[in-house]
Order: C-alpha cells, then sequence, then structure tokens
C-alpha cells in the first residue's frame, strides 16, 4: 500500500495511529512528536502521504504543512485534529493540507480520505 510519516504529539496517538495505518497494509516509514521534526523526517524518508496533527509544541501542524508544500508541492498531508473550528479547518487547507480528520480518528473515515488522496491525478 502506502508508506506514511505520522506526525504527534501525543505518543499515544502515534502508536494508535500507526496501528490502524499497519493493519491496513501501509507501512509506517517515521513518526514525529513535532512539526520541525516532521519535516526533517519528510525530508529523509519521502512518504505517501502524512498525518499531522495541528497542535503541536516547537512547530505547530499549519506551519509544518506550509514548510514541507514549500519544498514539496507534491506532499500529501492530512490534518488529524481535536479542533473542530471552522477557521482552524479552513487555515489547515489553506496551508496545503489535502483533507481534515477530526480526532477521535473512524477508521473508515481514515480510508476514504487516505482512497481520495492518493488516487492517481
Amino acid at each position: 500500500m502506502a508508506r506514511v510519516l505520522v506526525v504527534d504529539d501525543s505518543i499515544m496517538m502515534r502508536r494508535n495511529l500507526t496501528k490502524l495505518l499497519v493493519q491496513d497494509g501501509h507501512e509506517v516509514v517515521a513518526e514525529a512528536k513535532n512539526g520541525m521534526l516532521a519535516y526533517t523526517a519528510y525530508e529523509k524518508s519521502q512518504p505517501d502521504f502524512v498525518t499531522m496533527d495541528i497542535t503541536m509544541p516547537i512547530m505547530d501542524g499549519i506551519s509544518s504543512v506550509k514548510k514541507i508544500i514549500g519544498a514539496y508541492p507534491d506532499a500529501k498531508i492530512i490534518m488529524i485534529s481535536a479542533q473542530n473550528q471552522q477557521t482552524m479547518v479552513y487555515d489547515a487547507l489553506k496551508s496545503g493540507a489535502k483533507n481534515y480528520l477530526l480526532k477521535p480518528i473512524r477508521i473508515e473515515k481514515l480510508r476514504q480520505i487516505i482512497e481520495q488522496i492518493l488516487k492517481p491525478s
């Protein structure tokens, strides 16, 4: 299936998301606990897509998306957050994220989003 970078400041969230992705046949090539580490991990692993939390220390998800997309315009990033504020969703998508998923994650919705972003253009 796909190679994935999982980014979240919560180790439990990273573990849970990694478990879901691996069970669905994806390969988690790297994990990161903040946006700065996410950028470095993206450079090294060149994943097929990224799951990115919004609220993180050091560099938040939206800043990280802007940095990754600035260097790699074809990057596919799914924002994942407990934040359901209209402006946050708008900012995430405006920054270059391909989709926005609310926590708690529903596996069916995650599968649908992954299928959508990996579809050849």
